[in-house]
């Protein structure tokens, strides 16, 4: 954690969400090589102080980083393999036309594989002693979870289903089927570890990188985690699962206005007595390593921690779930017995209820507000503008909203109306200034702005739909759309509002 995590949540800043794998670069997704260096630029020169990513971790069905197969792990996609040409590892090769401007998993995912294993056998012929211990080193430090995450790795490869679909040994961890495969697949392991430590390395330098620029790192912590894990499979005693180990209950949300059957997210839910009994063991653990490498972490859905939706595991839909309680105070307090002041941001969109907000409080966790929820009713509206406290980070849209232009393109007369009202002439020639403009000037002291809205680009460019399995996650842009305008505007109102870095 930086030492300078505290006083940015206690002062104005701004700051950028964007993905790494939505960067520019030659291997058809982003990543942690040259472009994400030439981001922090950007943003330095750009007034900001935050740098806000998604997850981490490798990507999950529909390619989300929202159902991955470790909360440890950082996603193999992310490794620069430009860095591994230059250390003799890999051979250089051209770039086989990728679209530029979207990531085609499909395509890509396979191919980076590839070279990541190519890149392993050229480390295990050439590398130096120190290269070779640093992996060592690096293999120590984080046994407490590579183990764990290697074996799963290395199994998902051979049987390619759900891990309580594996052979019985595997599936119920017995030790000597584990000795086994250590013994019959140790390259593949070490590849697996090859690779978490290249991911490691370049995170932290991109990572020192951008402190040295006065940038910090907003992370991401997904509540629930997917049943297909290797957290999951190694803690199966701290799930609601059955004998075969399929899910008894899973995560949703109930009925609401926007949906009628409410939303079923099919993650597995904890067993908190359970996890009370160890200590939060597994929960201390996940934030310390996390808090390795972000400095600041929004802990989504943040209400589930006072009490989340438990839908039976057979239900098509969300309708027959039931709220129970969560661990609340319990988990916190062991948390920050353990790890000291956690720099955590709460999101609490939605139907929020006052025990919630208490919960929040309590620890000083500032809340979110979204600058597009803000127009539906009168002047009393929470999200806003005016409305705002200090104690809060603001946001134009996030990732699961419309781009600020095609937000606006969808609107409404009367609902374009209000939103003139508000913001003035300024939003009908350019929103997503408007927007920028209105969170920077209220009192809430962080606020953070998608890339895509800095660049003014429509809905074409949104990142994430809910509930919509296919097609997201796949946005990136090009250094084209970029210029020079968009960053010196930001810049000239970062400081404006007073939210430059001192």
């Amino acid at each position: 954690m930086s030492p300078d995590t505290t006083d940015l949540l206690q002062r104005r800043s701004s700051g950028v969400l964007l993905h790494p794998t939505c960067l520019p670069g030659p291997h058809g997704s982003g990543d942690l090589g040259p472009s994400a260096y030439h981001f922090v630029d950007w943003l330095a020169k750009a007034g900001q102080s935050l740098w806000q990513v998604l997850p981490l971790n490798p990507v999950g069905p529909g390619n989300s980083p929202y159902q991955s197969v470790s909360t440890f792990a950082g996603s193999p996609l992310l490794v620069d393999l430009s860095s591994m040409v230059d250390r003799g590892w890999l051979g250089w090769e051209p770039d086989p036309g990728y679209e530029r401007r979207r990531c085609d998993y499909a395509r890509v995912a396979p191919r980076r594989m590839e070279r990541l294993r190519m890149a392993w056998q050229g480390f295990s012929r050439t590398a130096a002693h120190a290269e070779r211990q640093e992996l060592t080193t690096f293999c120590e430090q984080n046994r407490h979870w590579l183990d764990d995450y290697t074996l799963f790795m290395t199994l998902d490869g051979i049987y390619g289903t759900t891990w309580n679909h594996w052979p019985d040994g595997y599936a119920q961890r017995a030790p000597g089927a584990l000795e086994h495969l250590r013994h019959e697949r140790p390259q593949e392991l070490e590849f697996w570890c090859f690779v978490q430590w290249q991911f490691m390395a370049q995170w932290q330098g991109l990572r020192e990188y951008a402190h040295s620029h006065g940038v910090q790192i907003l992370g991401d912590a997904p509540i629930f985690i997917a049943h297909h894990s290797a957290d999951v499979w190694a803690n199966t005693h701290q799930y609601l699962l059955n004998p075969d180990g399929e899910p008894t209950a899973v995560a949703g949300v109930p009925p609401d206005y926007f949906s009628p059957t409410g939303q079923r997210w099919g993650n597995p839910l904890y067993k908190w007595s359970a996890m009370k009994a160890d200590g939060y063991a597994w929960w201390r653990s996940r934030l310390a390593h996390q808090l390795k490498c972000v400095d600041l972490l929004r802990l989504d859905h943040f209400r589930g921690f006072e009490a989340y939706w438990e839908v039976p595991a057979s239900s098509d839909n969300a309708v027959t779930g039931q709220w129970c309680s969560g661990p609340r105070e319990d988990l916190f307090d062991a948390l920050i017995q353990a790890l000291g002041p956690i720099p955590l941001v709460a999101e609490d969109l939605g139907l929020i209820t006052q025990e919630v907000t208490a919960l929040r409080l309590k620890y000083g966790f500032p809340g979110m507000k979204i600058l597009q929820f803000a127009f539906g009713d009168g002047p009393g509206n929470p999200y806003l503008p005016h409305n705002y406290q200090q104690q809060t980070v603001a946001y134009t849209g996030t990732h699961d909203n419309n781009t600020a232009v095609g937000w606006w393109q969808e609107l409404d007369r009367h609902q374009r109306e209000a939103v003139l009202r508000y913001l003035g002439p300024e939003a009908e020639t350019a929103i997503h200034w408007a927007m920028i403009r209105s969170v920077s000037q209220s009192v809430a002291r962080t606020v953070i702005h998608p890339f895509a809205d800095v660049l003014g680009l429509d809905g074409r460019h949104r990142m994430n739909i809910p509930g919509q399995a296919q097609g997201c996650w796949e946005w990136r842009f090009d250094w084209s759309q970029v210029g020079d305008a968009a960053g010196a505007q930001l810049a000239q109102i970062t400081q404006a509002h007073g939210r430059c870095a001192p």
